[in-house]
């Protein structure tokens, strides 16, 4: 199997978490997430973490994170990857961060004592709200009516990628470089001089496509399938949004735009994730298709998340159980 690139897109799911969410590779995290972090919480070390068990109730256990990790020190951070824009995320953002905070609890006697919980989500879009503003890196605390910091054991730190525009001789800070190389390695034929020091050497290694087994190139080249067709899903419905939006002139023109988006985006995932478990799995029947059509945007996010591990259909047809229960 041939790839024109040499090395993975860091912006698929197979490529995001083969660099950063395997215990041989942690140290890339680590470095990664110590740009981000106040110098009185940079990681020392740290442990990935089952997030399949957190929550109390079966929809709770249902939330999967890209990655979940633990420092040595207690804090909890979730690393996601958004490649598109969804309704109510920052909604699920703030859901999905109560489950570190519940994970703490102890039976008996507590004092209600917490270590910090960030959430950390590398966006391939722009927030809506932030289209006119340069700034890449949000970093959002619970604040007081005068600006101060209410609670500072609960942070969001979102990095709003495509605003991201430096070239490669324009990079100045080791934050710079981390953010050139989630939206540009793929593009990269060999090593960049400036990008030749110390855990970015061994990032290269680690996202080599040479170096995969024939199973890992394989899963590899269904993700960045997926991820380029969801792509060409999301523009080609905001070009027809806009489309009909224009045509119409009015109000319900752009809503009835919108809502024609939307439906198209929910049929071409259904059609595309379906392509993607038969080429997985191999052909499957027409119970599971059915149960498949049924699924709501939500829940088909939800299979895009784990389907790449899946090793049977009968994997598949316990996540849909699941989903039922």
């Amino acid at each position: 199997m041939a790839f024109p690139d040499k090395y993975i897109s860091l912006l698929t799911d197979f490529g995001f978490k083969r660099v950063f969410g395997t215990e041989p590779n942690k140290r890339l995290l680590i470095d990664f997430l110590n740009t981000l972090l106040p110098p009185h919480h940079r990681i020392q070390d740290l442990t990935f973490k089952n997030n399949e068990n957190l929550g109390k109730t079966p929809i709770d256990r249902k939330a999967i994170f890209d990655i979940y990790c633990e420092a040595e020190s207690g804090e909890r951070f979730i690393v996601e990857i958004q490649k598109a824009k969804q309704d109510f995320f920052k909604d699920r953002s703030v859901y999905y961060a109560t489950f570190p905070v519940q994970e703490q609890a102890i039976k008996g006697e507590w004092q209600y004592e917490l270590t910090s919980v960030y959430t950390v989500g590398i966006l391939d879009f722009i927030f809506d709200d932030h289209k006119n503003d340069e700034t890449l890196l949000h970093i959002v605390e619970l604040k007081n009516q005068k600006g101060e910091v209410f609670y500072e054991k609960l942070k969001f730190i979102y990095i709003e990628l495509p605003k991201f525009t430096k070239s490669l001789n324009e990079l100045e800070t080791h934050l710079d470089k981390w953010l050139f190389l989630l939206k540009h390695l793929a593009q990269l034929d060999d090593r960049p001089l400036p990008l030749q020091e110390g855990v970015f050497t061994e990032l290269f290694d680690v996202a080599e496509i040479a170096n995969f087994s024939q199973v890992e190139q394989q899963g590899y080249q269904n993700s960045l399938k997926y991820y380029r067709d969801m792509n060409n899903i999301f523009n080609s419905a905001k070009s027809q949004a806009r489309r009909e939006g224009r045509e119409e002139g009015r109000e319900e023109g752009r809503e009835e735009g919108r809502l024609a988006a939307e439906l198209a985006i929910l049929s071409r995932q259904r059609s595309l994730l379906l392509r993607l478990l038969t080429r997985t799995l191999g052909e499957l029947t027409e119970t599971l298709k059915a149960q498949i059509n049924l699924l709501s945007l939500e829940k088909l996010e939800a299979l895009n998340e784990v389907l790449f591990d899946f090793t049977g259909l009968n994997d598949l047809v316990n996540w849909l159980q699941n989903m039922e229960d």
